[in-house]
């Protein structure tokens, strides 16, 4: 290693050609520099379309602004749900009382026999009062007199059911011809019960009965329709007449009995003299629902039968 002597008297180490100072800037074979020394430099504001790093998470200010936010948005969402189900449910029940709709279908299997054969054989029952606790009907299940949805819907689904039956043994079966047959069922049904209704505003009759209990009334026939063509599927059409026969006349028994004690006056009900135009209506109107019910009986399941 080389040496050179000051004016003073020290030694100083001579540096080689290969060694460069520790801040020295690389230079090129032409003498530029291939690296601009930005140490010294003052930091250049960014401008343009160039993002800035994300600060830095977890400094104790975030979770002092956060808290409160969140908590905020979420008390408001959930009223604002809270609200919108109440509206949801004030006005779906103003036209499809569902909480209704649970007594129709609170019904057992015993209910269930008793009624079907109500429905077959109602000549040798005797009370057809609705029994009530607290001025409230009892359920279904409880008393057989009860209207009920359970039977007129499962009937109309056995009906569509029994009905592709009879079109298959005849080779007319068609997912199209089912389903006009089960659609001309439903808006007869409709069409029936906007009838009824029309009907007892007109005669302006005071009555406890709803549109759910018509609509039940009214899907009773459907089990004399099933026993029907049932009947002509197995024995043929001579049975079917004579089985159909049977249904219309307990349709119309069972249909007297009951509407009677809805639609006349007490005294009708107690089996006294009705007396009164308005009470002959109401007994017209009674005997024109009874009688309806045959006649769809008959309409809608002739065709079925061949």
């Amino acid at each position: 290693m080389d040496y050179t002597t000051t004016q003073g008297g020290f030694r100083q180490r001579k540096l080689q050609p290969n060694m460069r100072l520790r801040n020295s800037s690389v230079d090129g074979p032409d003498g530029s520099q291939l690296f601009e020394d930005t140490s010294g430099s003052k930091p250049q504001a960014v401008y343009g379309n160039e993002q800035t790093a994300p600060p830095a998470a977890g400094f104790p200010g975030q979770s002092i602004l956060s808290d409160p936010m969140s908590n905020l948005a979420m008390a408001y969402g959930s009223s604002l749900a809270s609200h919108g189900k109440e509206m949801v449910d004030k006005n779906l029940d103003r036209f499809i009382p569902i909480s209704k709709l649970k007594y129709y279908f609170a019904v057992d299997t015993m209910y269930v026999g008793r009624k079907l054969g109500l429905l077959i054989f109602p000549y040798m029952h005797e009370n057809w009062e609705v029994s009530y606790q607290q001025d409230t009907p009892v359920a279904p299940r409880y008393d057989v007199n009860a209207p009920d949805l359970y039977i007129p819907s499962m009937g109309f689904i056995t009906y569509v059911l029994v009905a592709g039956l009879a079109l298959g043994t005849q080779n007319r079966f068609s997912p199209e011809l089912l389903g006009v047959q089960a659609s001309s069922a439903l808006v007869w049904l409709v069409m029936e019960v906007l009838a009824v209704l029309l009907s007892l505003y007109l005669v302006t009759v005071n009555t406890d009965l709803t549109t759910i209990d018509l609509l039940a009334f009214s899907g009773y026939k459907y089990v004399g329709m099933i026993v029907g063509v049932v009947a002509g599927l197995l024995f043929g059409r001579p049975a079917y007449y004579l089985a159909l026969l049977w249904c219309c006349a307990a349709i119309f028994v069972f249909m007297i009995r009951t509407l009677r004690l809805k639609l006349l006056s007490e005294a009708a009900a107690e089996g006294r003299l009705v007396r009164g135009a308005r009470n002959q209506l109401r007994m017209y109107l009674t005997m024109s629902i009874a009688a309806a019910q045959p006649i769809f009986m008959y309409w809608l399941t002739y065709h079925l039968i061949r």
